[in-house]
């Protein structure tokens, strides 16, 4: 047990404030990784509601631990999808946000502690977050967090001249030729096909068969194991329900979301029935 901050002077006549840290915690700071405690300052600096900064310090907390242990083990699949998948109770989320005479009907907190943060945090940070409302009897008792990271792109330019750089990038085609005969062989294209999903055009496109074929596929197995093929087929026909425009843009993208989105949720209820 370590008390970080034994130490803090300051006076009412100046600004500066000295705090001072314990040497037992020093070890800890200094070996932060650089990278993430800038990304994590940059994230904040860009909220402006103090319940979007709340709750993304403590969605954050959750997938960093989601991520620590996807990489170094030591816990079971479904403990670290609980990460990424965080749940708190209504009880204490208001105290959390400092919010438990406020607001008191459910619809006016979930407008201002659940829909705008959560917006700003989307919009603003790294990740993309949504919740499901989990009932105990008539009330809301708790919420579900899903919480997915946003790819950054590389910056790749220095690297078009590199040999290495280059026959790694034929290699790749050489790969992505192969998933797309996977993918068109695939009975998931047969049903995205029927649920109008993909289009003629699209089966000729390379790019989003192989993108289908290697992140998107695999997961319907996952779910295909859970729920069977009909449970597949029955996520097809709901995501094709509530698909707008912009979708059909980026068509590989949004089934790779809607499934990652899903899954979890599908996992978690089989927790609960066991």
């Amino acid at each position: 047990s370590i008390v970080p901050i034994p130490y803090v002077e300051w006076t009412d006549y100046n600004d500066e404030v000295k705090i001072e840290f314990h040497r037992e915690i020093m070890p800890y700071l200094i070996n932060l990784k650089n990278n993430f405690t800038q990304h994590a300052l940059s994230d904040i600096a860009e909220l402006n509601s103090k319940y979007a900064i709340i709750l993304y310090r403590w969605l954050s907390m959750n997938y960093n631990q989601y991520e620590h242990y996807s990489v170094k083990g030591g816990r079971r699949e479904e403990q670290i999808e609980i990460y990424r998948n965080p749940e708190i109770s209504m009880r204490d989320l208001r105290q959390m946000t400092d919010t438990i005479d406020e607001y008191k009907r459910f619809d006016h907190f979930e407008k201002r502690v659940l829909n705008e943060p959560l917006s700003e945090i989307t919009k603003h940070t790294t990740f993309n977050v949504i919740y499901e409302k989990l009932k105990k009897g008539r009330s809301i008792d708790s919420i579900v967090f899903h919480i997915t990271k946003k790819q950054v792109a590389d910056d790749i330019s220095y690297k078009q001249y590199d040999p290495a750089y280059i026959d790694g990038k034929i290699r790749q085609e050489e790969t992505e030729d192969m998933l797309t005969v996977k993918a068109i062989k695939s009975p998931y294209t047969k049903l995205l096909m029927e649920q109008f999903l993909l289009s003629y055009i699209d089966l000729t496109d390379t790019t989003i068969l192989s993108g289908l074929q290697k992140n998107v596929y695999p997961l319907y197995d996952e779910l295909k194991e859970l729920r069977g093929l009909k449970g597949v087929k029955e996520h097809l026909a709901y995501i094709r329900d509530k698909q707008d425009d912009y979708s059909k843009k980026n068509i590989a993208k949004y089934l790779k979301k809607s499934i990652e989105q899903y899954l979890p949720i599908v996992k978690r209820q089989d927790i609960d029935h066991e």
